[in-house]
Parts: C-alpha cells; structure tokens; sequence
C-alpha cells in the first residue's frame, strides 16, 4: 500500500503555529496540529483556515477540575495498516513542558486525519523531557522505530511492535540527534512547519474537500418543461453545484411575461436564481439567538445585551426575512415576577406535543443563583402578548428537587431534543462551590407533559477539554441540535464569550441510545471559529431554523469587530461530502451571482 501511495503526488504537511495575540490565536490554539496539501510537494495550501486539526485532552483532577494541555512537535506517520498515526510532545498550554509528560510522547490514530483517537502517553523510559520526536514503521522488521532528543540534545532511538500498547516501547539507546528535512511554508501564516506525508488521491481529495470552504462553481436546470401555468412553472427549481462535489436545491425566480398560456408552444424562458442574503449583523446586541416557527409565523428571540440581560423580547413575521426589520415586543422582564430578578440568557423557543414554551435562564437574585426556567404559552395566546405567557417555571429533577444546588452551581442554556418519540432536554451547568469545574454539557429526558421536569438522570454530554473549549476559561454552553438523515449533530459554544468563542460539534446516529456516553462523538477541532469568516469575531450559540423551502439556516451571534458588541447573524447551513454541516458558507460562496441567471424551455400545450 505504501508503494501505491508513492506513485501519487498528494502531500500533507503537518505543522503547528507560532502564537498570536491571545486574543487573536492564542498559544492552546497555536500549538496543535494543523494540516496543508500540496500537489507538487512544494507549494503548500492551508487547511481549516488555518487553523489547528488536532487538540491534546486536558487532564482530570481528583475534584473534577481539569488541566488544560498543548502540543508541540507533531509528527505524521503511516501505521502498519496504512491508516495514519501521530506522535507529539504533550506540553503545558502555554507550550512549557508538562511535568505529566515526562519520558512519554502521545499517541494518536486516525483513519483519514479528519477524526482521531487519542490513545494516550507511550512511555520512551526515560527521565528526561522529550524536545523533538519521529516515529516510521520498519516494514522489513514489522516494528516502529521512534527516534527522539532530549532537552539537551541527545538522541535516542526506540523500538515498539505495537504502539497502542502504551508501555511495550523497548528501552531508549542512544543515537545521532534527530533532524527533520526542511519544508518551506512561507505562505502559510505563522507556520512551524514538521513534516510531509505522501497521500492517496482519494485521501487528499477529502481532506480538501472537507477543510476548505466549497464555492459554487455551476447551476444546472433541465432543458425542458412542460407546464400550463406560471404557478407550475414556479414549481421548477435549479441545482447549484458546489467544488466539493456537493449541491443544493434553489428556488429560481423565473419571468414568464412573454408565456401566452393559452397558445400551445415553446417559450424560451429566463429566471434568476434565488438566494436569500443576510448581511451581518442583523440584530446589534443581541446574543443566543433563536428562530422558530410556529402556526406559520417565524418569532425571533434572543439575549438582550443592550440592556445587560434584563428584558426578553420576541418578534414575528411572515418569513425569516421580515424578521430582521420587525417590531420587537417585551414578553418578560425582572419587574413582573419576585423570583426573576435579572440575567435572563439564551431563550429559546421549543413546540412540544403542540405546545408552544419558551426555555431561557434567569437568576432569583446574584448570578450564582442562575437556573433554567420554562414558560408555556396559553392555549389560543399570541406569542408576542407578554400576557399570554405563563410564568417562568424551574427546572426541576425526576424527583422535584432543583436542578442545580442553588448558590453553588447554575444551569442556563438549555435546549430541546425531540427524536423517535423521546423528548430529552440539553442543558449547561457550571459548579463553582467547592471549586470551579467550568461548564459542562448535560442531556437528560424530558417529560413532554411537563417539559420543566426531567424523567431521567442527567449524563455528561462534553465538557471542555480540548484547548479550543478551555482557551481563557473552561466553557462547553449553548447546545443546539441539528437532524439529518441518520445522523444527530449537536453544536454547542466553548471558550470565552470574547472573540476567541467558537463551536464545536457532537454526533450521533439517530437510532442510538442518547443516554449512552459512547453513542457520541465529539470532533477534535471546531466548525466554527473567528478565522472561518472574515470581520466576524468569536462566532457561536448557535440555533436552526428550517424555511418555506426546506433550506435550514443558522442563527447565531459574532461581534463585527473583536471589541465590539454581540450581534446576530444568520447563514445558510450547508452539508459537506460526509452530510456533516457546513457553517462557514458564506453568501458569496453559496451563490456564485456570475451564474444565477438560467433559462429554460417551457412547453405549453
């Protein structure tokens, strides 16, 4: 396989990155594996927007904090099975060596340097710090052969039949210093370039396909048609065709004015395709937005940072287009009710057995006191009458306590899952008494009857250990979910509520257990940071809203300038050659308007 894969001229750099501003690319960001391709073995693109592919895992502590960890020096190699393997240097997250580590290199496989295991530390024997490691596979011998140098400078080699057994690796003996041949990365910004590997076509095509933005690069529409009227000519839609290989459906404004529907003939017809455009941002100031859709109208609520999260509003409309210029109604403040006194976060709008309810957090007084409530709106009731809902109810357990230990741990973010019949509820919960664990990510069923009480025990969803998730603080919030085909993809928020905010992504098949930790699987990297596209600063909370034509969008918050307010924006969601969604499509990719103009053959007979 190895020899198949030389005749090919795909190459794949593995690099990691000097930091930047913490702000701007911090050093947790920095030092993880990134990736670039290359046809000719020299000129080398950026992968992910250049951003890193490959996190180390924080470890745990006995009460349950977390220590954040980097990596340096990655190297990429081929596994005896020609799958991928990765060896790097795990380190402290500003890049210093992690005591943890010392005398280890970590292990990571993967099968297409999309998705990766990390297997764990395999012990070199040695007391001394690894400063640069390799790792090949000696097919003559069947063994890998790890080569490393110590902090000073001295070279070892070691051998190891199988590197998922962490500790079988054989003792070091000392050798010549490890070099690496020299790779020019110039292009690519603030690279440290490591190593190359030679790649399969069908591998270089996938990453490239899945870590590069796919841009519109055709419309197609059938030749012909036949139809008695402009309203079945309405009917007639346009395929647009993305690079990836990928497309999707568009409606296509077409100009029947010259048909003469009552004289059978052939009309040449001209249409425009249709894209619906968003300019961001579409609401200043306001955060963890929500779209939904209920009795044909579309409602828009989000956190209102204008007034530091003291009133909800809510407004509707026709369509998700009307929503941007339309009228905003108070439906709750921290005046009406004794118990909600302020921080009122992330509401979102959830229909359950026909019911229409609002999720959103609020405190009954200081902020370690912010819990989940729900309201329910009234049978017949408006949904932009403040009246016409009920009063915000806790989230209470299977047994009617609280939720959260009030005063020592919050809860906010809470969202709704509905999949096969079963309702479940996802929420954040954050403790910070006896010590701050961060926030972590919960799913638990939820009584459809009763959508403010659980009916199961909560389960870990994801908490933040990669160093995307715990770059200036340890936060996993704002979970959403998102269904397709088989497949449950639940985005949720990580970092920072700065310009470092960013999204990461969890999976699952739609027939699996949701309770069951290991139905899930959580990416390495985000799908949405503030490199993905350009002026739009710590992207996130992120929700999903399917319009009149079946094209679901999404509706998050970004600031338009790092310092800036939190604003809303919405995108069209794509899905990418793996029916994975595609956050970063922007609306000049989406379209390519060179091309939005089509014609047709309509035939009235």
């Amino acid at each position: 396989m190895i020899t198949e894969i030389e005749k090919e001229r795909h190459f794949v750099l593995c690099y990691t990155r000097e930091p930047q501003e913490d702000i701007l690319y911090a050093a947790r960001l920095a030092h993880s594996m990134h990736l670039a391709y290359s046809e000719d073995g020299t000129n080398y693109r950026a992968l992910n927007h250049n951003s890193g592919v490959l996190f180390a895992k924080a470890t745990d502590n006995e009460n349950g904090t977390m220590n954040a960890k980097s990596l340096k020096k990655p190297y990429l190699f081929r596994l005896a099975d020609g799958l991928f393997g990765v060896v790097a240097i795990r380190t402290e997250p500003d890049g210093e060596p992690d005591m943890q580590s010392k005398g280890t290199v970590m292990f990571f496989a993967s099968p297409d340097l999309l998705h990766y295991d990390e297997i764990g530390l395999i012990d070199l024997k040695s007391d001394t710090f690894v400063h640069d490691i390799a790792c090949e596979y000696d097919e003559n011998n069947q063994y890998y052969v790890l080569r490393w140098n110590d902090e000073n400078g001295n070279g070892y080699r070691s051998v190891i039949d199988d590197p998922f057994n962490l500790t079988s690796a054989s003792s070091p003996e000392m050798s010549e210093a490890l070099t690496h041949d020299t790779v020019m990365a110039a292009n690519i910004e603030g690279a440290v370039p490591r190593n190359v590997q030679r790649v399969s076509s069908d591998t270089a095509q996938r990453l490239v396909r899945r870590l590069t933005v796919p841009i519109n690069v055709a419309i197609e529409v059938q030749d012909r048609v036949a139809a008695a009227s402009a309203d079945e000519l309405k009917t007639v839609q346009a395929t647009a065709v993305y690079s990836d290989g990928t497309t999707d459906v568009k409606r296509v404004d077409w100009d029947a004015a010259e048909v003469d529907w009552s004289r059978p003939g052939t009309y040449r017809v001209t249409g425009t395709v249709r894209q619906e455009r968003y300019p961001f941002p579409v609401a200043i100031n306001r955060a963890d937005p929500c779209v939904a859709k209920w009795n044909g109208k579309y409602y828009f609520i989000a956190t209102n940072d204008a007034d530091h999260n003291q009133t909800l509003y809510i407004r509707e409309a026709n369509s998700i287009q009307q929503l941007v210029t339309a009228e905003e109604s108070l439906i709750l403040d921290t005046k009406t009710y004794e118990h909600i006194k302020g921080l009122l976060w992330a509401p979102e709008l959830h229909v359950i057995d026909g019911e229409l309810y609002i999720f959103h957090a609020a405190t009954t007084g200081e902020f370690f006191y912010e819990e989940c409530h729900v309201m329910k709106l009234r049978n017949g009731g408006n949904p932009i009458v403040a009246a016409d809902w009920s009063m915000p109810q806790r989230v209470v357990k299977k047994d009617g306590t609280e939720l959260c230990e009030a005063g020592k741990v919050i809860s906010l973010d809470m969202t709704v899952i509905q999949l096969n019949g079963e309702c479940y509820a996802a929420w954040s919960e954050r403790q910070f008494v006896p010590v701050d664990l961060g926030a972590w990510v919960y799913i638990a069923k939820l009584d459809p009857k009763e959508p403010w009480r659980l009916t199961s025990d909560p389960v870990l969803l994801t908490k933040p250990d990669y160093g995307w998730a715990n770059n200036h603080t340890f936060v996993d919030e704002g979970p959403f979910a998102l269904i397709r085909g088989n497949k449950l993809f639940v985005t949720f928020a990580s970092a920072a509520v700065d310009a470092t905010y960013v999204v990461g992504l969890l999976t699952a098949d739609t027939d699996a257990d949701l309770l069951d930790p290991v139905s899930w699987t959580k990416s390495n990297y985000p799908l949405l940071t503030s490199r993905s596209v350009a002026r739009q600063y710590g992207p996130g909370h992120n929700s999903y809203v399917t319009d009149e034509d079946g094209a679901i969008w999404n509706v998050y918050h970004a600031r338009p300038g790092v310092q800036e307010p939190r604003c809303t924006g919405i995108r069209r969601v794509h899905f990418d050659i793996d029916g994975y969604p595609v956050l970063d499509l922007t609306e000049e990719n989406d379209l390519n308007r060179d091309l939005a103009q089509v014609s047709i053959d309509v035939i009235v007979k």
